[in-house]
């Protein structure tokens, strides 16, 4: 899809949501995208929205940097000794079935609310990351791999013109899925936990005093900023 096509349907969807809002007519129960925009020029000026935004970024994409590189880094473990991949097995599925709010309401008991967005973020990414490295590894083709024994290629050759690109398309896919996942489990343990500075915050206040344009404004800037990540990683996979 063009940039073109992009835009109209996005435009097709404002329409769509401000004719809705009208028919409400109570911005309480729908904010309408101009009553949003409005509010997020509002929290545009003030320093302590750019601080939410800045301490709540850091929170999630550290969590999703350590989640990340752990469940690739484990995945290349896995792939070379089965042992280790049958050990992990029933733990990794443990991580995916278990709710979200119950590994929060565990870290607010043992660690409090100041780093559970990081620590949320690094849960959800960590078996995305994981089973998407092993799938692409395991799918490696056992003659490329005798050809790189034949010729007795380092490590560092192997995994640079094998496993690299072996791994490309996985990672491309792990990338937009465990982003996204990130910032909405981050985001929404921040809800739950309440730290000061932080997007969470925010939004509950919001939802507090029934200002539903600035919680539709902040959703907007959680968004965003996903988006943004996702493109950032995504153009430094295609780099690689």
């Amino acid at each position: 899809m063009n940039l073109r096509q992009s835009v109209l349907a996005l435009l097709l969807w404002l329409l769509l949501w401000q004719l809705i809002s009208i028919s409400v007519n109570n911005t309480i129960l729908l904010a309408g995208p101009r009553e949003t925009a409005e509010a997020l020029l509002r929290l545009f000026g003030s320093s302590a929205y750019w601080s939410s935004v800045l301490h709540s970024l850091l929170r999630i994409l550290g969590g999703f940097l350590a989640g990340g590189l752990l469940g690739v880094l484990l995945a290349a473990a896995a792939y070379s000794n089965q042992g280790l991949r049958i050990i992990l097995s029933p733990f990794v599925a443990s991580i995916r079935a278990i709710p979200v709010v119950s590994f929060v309401i565990l870290l607010l008991i043992w660690s409090g609310s100041g780093g559970v967005a990081f620590w949320i973020s690094a849960i959800v990414s960590f078996p995305v990351l994981y089973l998407n490295s092993l799938a692409g590894l395991m799918s490696t083709e056992h003659t490329l791999i005798e050809v790189t024994e034949l010729f007795q290629l380092r490590l560092r050759d192997r995994i640079s013109a094998l496993y690299l690109p072996q791994l490309k398309p996985f990672l491309r896919g792990a990338l937009s899925i465990a982003v996204g996942m990130s910032f909405k489990a981050g985001v929404a343990a921040e809800v739950i936990g309440q730290p000061l500075l932080s997007i969470g915050n925010g939004m509950y206040r919001a939802k507090i005093y029934l200002e539903t344009a600035e919680l539709f404004a902040w959703t907007l800037t959680v968004v965003l900023l996903s988006w943004l990540l996702e493109r950032m990683l995504l153009l430094l996979l295609r780099k690689c």
